[in-house]
């Protein structure tokens, strides 16, 4: 008699010890996380059903629950106020991710003190330095408190341990994928472990009452590294952004239950520490006596804040057969757009055969299609070699046709502009109430705006010969 075949339930099935995948052989590479040696033979869970239990909380009419547990308390940080919606929400986990060396350390290590020294029981939690590491910074950032009590752990176990022992109203875990539970399988970082760790401490926020922010790594591509499901248990995600070359550091809200998702941060870093930025276009902008060919102001939104931001251009002969186009702090597509458009319905074809370079100031990035109207114009400035006139700003969206779009915000940045000094403004049609004193010129396309700038030989010389031939 033959023998019986192994039903699928029988069968051995294998998963990755770092992501959670499974298969049904065996392979000596994960597919899904490209781990070798992870994958591990493991059983088939048993089929269990789950059944009423016993009622921890009664259920209540909506209109009966207490908010006033949910107020948002301040962070003593306005900057990262505004983008939590006001403060941190008690029992609430926040999860702040960014780039190795941006500053996210300092910014919840200066948090953890303001807290301290609000006589807030506060813990932080270090998984990647020791103690006495964290001391350095403290000292130099001026964050020492009685109530500021510091712990390097890396075991789930030990930091549920401090927890009882503090009785913390706001912990700080740095960062979440430098801890493990020796209960699960798997090394720090991977799938199971930070889906548990993630797990427990947003258990016992809930439980305690205790708000929590944790650290989180990105990958190459900037996202956050680990599960996906992370970014859904958490309460509020937030991106800490900035060029380590640069002073400046923004936090963007990406989810947020308590607020909206549309508030920056700005932030400046230094030597003693990181300090919030009320006013930040400051950084962006180059004071200058005289105008100089090649720049041209614009206002740019992030999140709901206006910013003035310099775009820099400059044109010179080119070498090469295939002229350079370089550019920082801006969408090298975008450049190229507007380069087409100069010379396609603008006229200006001296740009065709230059080595292009354009920039913006500060580090800020530009990637918003309300700053093409000022880099045509630099573009074209640069090109000519006459500078545009001074204290004015370009907003508006090119097309390909040449027209000038309209952009959301308009009446906010021409506030902003004209809080700033700036007297002139180059707006598509129809931009609303416009502040007192500030002449504004409407402009349908690009040949429009191209009327700001002085005529020039320079910017002729080359259509006039193209008409010659």
């Amino acid at each position: 008699m033959a023998a019986r075949t192994k039903s699928t339930k029988d069968r051995p099935s294998y998963r990755c010890t770092e992501c959670g995948w499974q298969t049904a052989k065996w392979l000596g590479r994960c597919p899904e996380c490209q781990a070798w040696g992870t994958v591990e033979e493991y059983g088939a869970p048993a089929v269990r059903t789950t059944t009423p239990g016993r009622v921890t909380t009664s259920a209540v009419p909506i209109g009966q629950v207490d908010g006033r547990q949910a107020t948002a308390r301040t962070t003593g940080v306005p900057e990262l106020d505004r983008v939590l919606g006001g403060g941190v929400v008690p029992g609430a986990v926040v999860l702040l991710a960014g780039e190795p060396g941006v500053g996210k350390s300092t910014l919840l290590l200066d948090v953890a003190a303001k807290s301290a020294g609000a006589e807030h029981p506060t813990l932080y939690v270090t998984g990647e330095e020791s103690a006495s590491q964290v001391r350095l910074r403290a000292d130099r950032i001026n964050a020492l408190h009685d109530h500021l009590y510091l712990a390097a752990e890396t075991d789930l176990a030990a930091v549920l341990g401090h927890l009882d022992a503090v009785k913390p109203s706001l912990l700080i875990l740095d960062s979440v994928q430098t801890v493990a539970s020796p209960e699960i399988d798997g090394a720090p970082g991977g799938m199971a472990q930070v889906r548990e760790v993630a797990g427990a401490l947003i258990r016992a926020s809930k439980e305690r009452g205790m708000a929590t922010l944790l650290v989180g790594h990105v990958t190459k591509d900037g996202a956050i590294a680990g599960p996906r499901l992370l970014e859904h248990l958490v309460d509020v995600v937030l991106h800490f952004e900035g060029d380590r070359h640069a002073r400046l550091r923004l936090v963007r809200g990406v989810k947020n239950r308590y607020g909206a998702t549309d508030e920056v941060g700005c932030f400046e870093l230094h030597d003693e520490g990181i300090t919030g930025l009320a006013d930040p276009s400051g950084l962006f902008l180059t004071r200058r006596d005289e105008p100089v060919p090649g720049t041209c102001l614009t206002v740019t939104l992030e999140g709901r804040r206006p910013l003035v931001a310099e775009v820099q251009s400059l044109t010179v002969d080119s070498q090469l057969p295939s002229p350079r186009r370089t550019t920082s702090g801006l969408e090298t597509s975008r450049v190229s757009m507007m380069l087409a458009v100069l010379e396609q319905r603008g006229r200006i074809s001296a740009l065709g055969k230059r080595d292009i370079y354009s920039a913006t100031v500060g580090g800020v990035k530009l990637s918003e299609p309300a700053a093409d109207l000022a880099i045509a114009l630099a573009l074209a400035s640069a090109a000519s070699d006459t500078p545009l006139p001074k204290n004015l700003v370009a907003i508006g969206e090119v097309g390909l046709a040449g027209e000038v779009r309209r952009v959301t915000g308009v009446q906010r940045r021409l506030a902003e502009a004209h809080r700033l000094g700036f007297t002139h403004a180059l707006v598509p049609s129809d931009p609303g109430k416009v502040p007192a004193g500030m002449k504004v010129l409407e402009v349908a396309d690009i040949g429009d705006a191209l009327r700001v700038l002085p005529r020039s030989r320079r910017r002729e010389a080359p259509r006039e010969e193209e008409d010659r031939r």
